[in-house]
């Protein structure tokens, strides 16, 4: 399959099952040096064993490759931000502490800036991301609106972001559900709503703490 500009990375949180295969297939990316690129976060660990994966939003606009002062950011013609480059990284953290999306990870014994950079060095020829081509629930997934539309036609991809009075946009895409699809999706409200979930009720906990006692 030949690499076409038109392929985009989506990411559907709803359908992560937490199995971790991204995070070590992510090790073994020739560019990696064993790291793993992307991390799983549990939305709401005390309420719901729910998680999402963690990848670079590779912004249109990338604030990490604007704060830094060694230009060792660099953005492909395709739209994908690159990891810093070893000769130029001076290891000064500015990336880290910018980034909205807190990507960037700095490797204190490399010195040295490294994050998701979608693969490269395979997706410049065609090839899947290694997460994307692991993952068995298609939580993460590389390809064309088209297949993606035709794959998932009850969800929308959205690339734009709201952090305050800041729109981000960006070439990864958030799958949400097609109903009530917002123009972006609003960062610093979205982290104060209600985690969707199984929840324990209090009056059940109880319950089941007293019958413990009564066997005891």
């Amino acid at each position: 399959m030949p690499a076409t500009p038109n392929r985009y990375f989506y990411v559907d949180p709803s359908r992560c099952i937490g199995c971790n295969a991204c995070v070590q297939a992510c090790t073994e990316c020739d560019t990696h040096k064993g790291y793993s690129m992307i991390q799983l976060d549990y939305i709401d660990r005390a309420v719901s064993t729910q998680t999402v994966p963690v990848v670079c939003m590779h912004c249109d606009s990338p604030t990490c490759a604007e704060v830094c002062p060694a230009h060792a950011i660099k953005r492909t013609g395709e739209g994908v931000v690159q990891s810093a480059r070893k000769p130029r990284c001076i290891a000064c953290n500015n990336c880290v502490l910018a980034c909205p999306f807190g990507i960037p990870k700095m490797n204190t014994r490399m010195e040295l800036m490294m994050k998701c950079d979608q693969c490269y060095d395979r997706t410049s020829i065609g090839k899947l991301p290694m997460c994307a081509s692991v993952c068995p629930s298609q939580a993460l997934f590389f390809g064309t609106e088209e297949e993606i539309a035709h794959l998932r036609p009850n969800s929308t991809p959205i690339n734009a972001f709201q952090f305050g009075a800041q729109t981000i946009t960006t070439r990864t895409r958030m799958l949400v559900p097609k109903d009530n699809v917002p123009e972006q999706l609003d960062v610093l409200s979205a982290m104060y709503q209600p985690t969707i979930g199984n929840v324990i009720e209090q009056d059940l906990l109880l319950d089941a703490m007293n019958s413990e006692e009564s066997y005891a």
